[in-house]
């Protein structure tokens, strides 16, 4: 029986960066509150879809789902040796920014064969009200092709951390984790809409509950 999880290696690297680094800045400096843990699927593939309004988002919510959380990065960070190295261990992988990138959308589809919970911000930029008033079908289109389950997380608060240059502020922030929502099933443009809005429309509402 095949073991849904990511690889020991990436196991053994998120665990020591989120027990070390990204836990305890959360829970102190950021005053971090997380909901709805049991929410979390942990032996399957999985899309996770939030707002987003910070470049902190992606380790807070790595570490807030309990498992590696692989996300695109740019491609550009990918050209410095030790830095891509990294990254790719703890499960980034590279989209080309600016352009419809087939090569990210079969990474993408790479990663959660093999195991991995991928990470997906559906508005597909920041904003700094934290809210998703666009969203965007490309997590939909995925979970269709991969039959997978889309796991919808609410960042509170992050828009707040980098007000202050260089150095983050101390806000509080809360994460909610809403219950796994089923992938389209098919590829049609208002099937994918249809759970496109429904994770949209999650987010927000878990978002409107505040600190």
């Amino acid at each position: 029986m095949k073991r849904y999880r990511e690889p020991r290696h990436n196991l053994v690297l998120y665990h020591l960066l989120k027990w070390s680094t990204v836990s305890p800045l959360l829970h102190t400096y950021f005053r971090g509150r997380i909901e709805g843990i049991e929410n979390i699927p942990q032996t399957e593939p999985i899309i996770v879809v939030s707002n987003h309004a910070s470049n902190f988002d992606p380790p807070i919510v790595s570490n807030c789902v309990c498992r590696p959380v692989a996300f695109m990065a740019k491609q550009e960070l990918f050209n410095v040796p030790v830095l891509s190295r990294l990254i790719r261990w703890y499960g980034a992988y590279p989209v080309k920014r600016n352009a419809v990138d087939r090569s990210a959308i079969r990474a993408t589809l790479t990663a959660l064969e093999a195991g991995w919970a991928v990470g997906m911000f559906i508005q597909g930029t920041r904003r700094e009200d934290e809210k998703i008033t666009d969203p965007k079908v490309g997590a939909a289109l995925i979970a269709a092709k991969a039959q997978v389950r889309l796991l919808p997380v609410s960042l509170w608060g992050t828009a707040q951390i980098e007000k202050k240059p260089p150095i983050p502020r101390s806000v509080p922030i809360t994460i909610r984790i809403g219950s796994a929502i089923a992938p389209p099933p098919s590829t049609k443009r208002s099937d994918l809409e249809t759970v496109t809005q429904h994770c949209a429309d999650t987010i927000n509402q878990l978002h409107d509950l505040g600190r």
